[in-house]
């Protein structure tokens, strides 16, 4: 079976413009067409009168799952994935390293015909310190499990090829190809990521540069189609 993922950091619906639009990042999404989609930078507004992830997953007729990081009088500011498929169950982890912005993953457990399938998704810090804490947590939990398939994807944040952050995941992933996403308008550096165990499931990786992709956000989303 062939299904296919994204990461997408959609800077708050803040397009390269400077505004604030989400019925662009909706259309994004229908270009995309992915079955999972891991988003970063998802703030509270209300948009139709409902909360922008409960927007976002309406419009797409997606299920929209919130990963806030920081807490506001709703459902505040963070990481979100849309879902085509039910979830087997999801759960929130705590990267948050003081005195550092508050980050986190969201880890799904999907079964699809009779595949498991563990996907976490993230959105990394903007220190090596924290990155390098934030790595080995998620691995340590990645180790936790036996499943058919385990992904993890979203905004990195890792600005060096030979990093600590990529040669930790490069050591249990393999060498995967990084594409380049941000800044969206003339993308210069791979942040955005999508990894996956065993190595042979990852079909293909590419940008979605499309005129629109590159005006709805600073980053352009990376899409994965994976085969199992």
């Amino acid at each position: 079976m062939e299904i296919s993922l994204a990461t997408y950091n959609i800077h708050a619906c803040i397009g390269t413009d400077g505004h604030f639009d989400p019925f662009r990042i909706v259309d994004v999404i229908r270009e995309m067409d992915a079955d999972i989609i891991a988003l970063q930078e998802v703030e509270h507004h209300m948009v139709n009168d409902i909360d922008l992830l409960d927007f976002l997953a309406q419009q797409t007729g997606m299920i929209g799952i919130a990963g806030p990081t920081m807490f506001r009088e709703s459902r505040h500011y963070g990481n979100a994935v849309l879902s085509k498929f039910p979830l087997t169950s999801h759960e929130l982890i705590d990267l948050s390293l003081e005195p550092h912005e508050p980050r986190g993953a969201i880890q799904l457990r999907l079964e699809i015909e009779q595949h498991q399938l563990v996907i976490m998704t993230t959105h990394f810090g903007l220190k090596p310190k924290e990155r390098q804490f934030q790595v080995e947590k998620l691995m340590s939990r990645l180790a936790e499990h036996e499943v058919d398939t385990a992904v993890l994807m979203g905004d990195l944040n890792e600005w060096f090829l030979w990093g600590r952050t990529l040669r930790r995941l490069k050591a249990y992933f393999d060498t995967t190809p990084s594409k380049k996403s941000f800044p969206s308008f003339f993308p210069v550096f791979a942040l955005d990521r999508i990894w996956v165990h065993p190595r042979k499931h990852l079909l293909s990786l590419s940008v979605h540069r499309t005129m629109l992709a590159k005006k709805a956000s600073d980053h352009l989303p990376v899409v994965a189609k994976i085969l199992f």
